[in-house]
């Protein structure tokens, strides 16, 4: 717990902290005019409105906010000359509540530990001081509460932002792993051909230039391939030398389904020249897509895929007729988060989501030229 970082980039001011202080500001003032037994009312309400503006950095410095507030609020109720009966303070404090829930959600290990022993010493020192034991014992859970909720939010959206980065790693591993294969591939090629070339130079020139014209065509796409490679993660495993599927094997996934429901292929358009990492994504994303409407596309009967290839771009559209309302079909789902990657890393776009009236639609459009980041 000590050595947690704090949570990179929280969100600084965004229009509900406006609104919320622009509430409890008015609620401030309408309390310290119209109720009627409030202790040093000019002095806690000023205090109160003071404080306010204080959730306007309770993300981004929330141990100082913490200590600041709190520090100010036991100020006032230890020099308060009251008893354990009359009220100090207004009821509009209580966003007191929020600092520990942000201090939780947003803080380092340490601030957390640091703040929260700060809380609760404040707390006990403000009651005891008053001999209001019964406050401290009830304040207690109120305080830790919050504390306790923004833990477990912090740690909800840490375990699916490392389970997204698994989906992405992968898909950028599977990536590397095609590219690299079709790298060898390509490699293989060349040292056939420079060695047929060292062969024949001797008796026959012609078949030399030749071998020369194929060994620069090879290694143009293999420099193409590799810049793709960049940025992606490989790990070591032996290369396959084979090229990996692509559109020409799309017809095959009408399979997928077993028939129920019935999958339609159709390809258009220029597939010619197609960079095999271009045509190896076209079928990926085609048989993820096509695999996602037969798990969970309630009640489809028909599943669309149509291929079409321009001068710049090969575009994919896969539509389904099934119920879109399946929990388990989100546009935030892991299988799409990866598709999303492999078109990424590929300089492409890849959107999915439900169609207006029944059904379900993944469209991509990668370039042709396979620019990934």
């Amino acid at each position: 717990m000590w050595d947690e970082p704090a949570v990179p980039d929280p969100p600084r001011r965004v229009w509900r902290d406006w609104v919320l202080i622009a509430v409890l500001e008015t609620a401030a003032v309408l309390e310290g005019i119209l109720r009627p037994d409030v202790t040093w009312r000019p002095i806690v309400t000023a205090l109160c409105m003071a404080l306010i503006p204080s959730l306007l950095w309770r993300r981004t410095h929330p141990l100082a906010v913490i200590v600041v507030v709190f520090g100010a609020i036991t100020v006032v109720d230890v020099l308060a000359p009251v008893t354990p009966d009359d009220p100090v303070g207004l009821y509009a404090t209580a966003f007191v509540l929020l600092l520990p829930y942000a201090l939780a959600r947003w803080g380092s290990g340490r601030h957390i530990v640091i703040g929260l022993a700060v809380t609760i010493g404040l707390h006990v020192v403000r009651t005891l001081v008053h001999l209001n034991v019964g406050d401290m014992v009830i304040g207690m859970p109120f305080l830790l509460l919050p504390a306790l909720l923004g833990l477990a939010v912090r740690y909800q959206l840490s375990s699916r932002a490392r389970e997204l980065e698994q989906v992405t790693m992968r898909e950028r591993e599977q990536l590397a792993r095609e590219l690299h294969d079709t790298v060898a591939h390509h490699v293989s090629a060349i040292v056939i051909q420079a060695q047929a070339g060292r062969v024949t130079a001797g008796v026959r020139p012609e078949a030399a230039l030749e071998a020369l014209r194929v060994i620069e065509s090879e290694a143009s796409l293999t420099l193409a391939e590799m810049r793709d490679i960049v940025g992606t993660l490989r790990t070591g495993e032996a290369a396959e030398l084979v090229p990996h599927r692509g559109v020409a094997d799309l017809p095959a996934l009408a399979g997928l389904a077993g028939g129920s429901p019935l999958v339609d292929i159709r390809v258009s358009g220029d597939m010619d020249d197609l960079r095999p990492s271009v045509g190896a994504a076209v079928y990926r994303l085609a048989q993820e897509s096509i695999t996602n409407a037969v798990r969970h596309a309630r009640h489809a009967t028909r599943v669309d895929v149509h291929v079409v290839g321009d001068a710049d771009a090969v575009r994919l559209t896969v539509v389904d007729d099934g119920d879109p309302t399946s929990a388990a079909r989100s546009p935030f789902g892991y299988g799409i988060v990866g598709m999303k990657e492999r078109a990424a890393l590929l300089g492409g776009t890849l959107e999915a989501g439900p169609d207006p009236g029944r059904g379900w639609t993944v469209s991509a459009v990668l370039p042709r030229a396979g620019g990934g980041r």
